[in-house]
């Protein structure tokens, strides 16, 4: 089983980071309104990025870096500089 961090930008211009173990799955619940609270309401809802990862725990710590991380530097990280 793979272990991925993706982020999602909502049609608000925000970019919200998550973990999963099926991308496709998770971006299908988010669309549906299943997803995290933050993103209900937000769409449309585009996957801009994806990181998969052998474990649960580097995944996790990855996707807490990513929520660190300044705006500007989620952008270069997602659509380059």
């Amino acid at each position: 089983m793979g272990h991925y961090v993706y982020v999602i930008e909502c049609g608000d211009g925000s970019l919200y980071t998550g973990y999963t173990t099926d991308v496709d799955r998770r971006l299908a619940e988010h669309r549906a309104g299943d997803g995290a609270k933050y993103t209900r309401g937000r769409g449309p809802l585009e996957l801009v990025h994806v990181e998969s990862f052998d474990s649960k725990s580097a995944a996790m710590a990855r996707e807490h870096e990513i929520k660190s991380l300044s705006r500007a530097e989620k952008e270069r990280l997602v659509f380059g500089e």
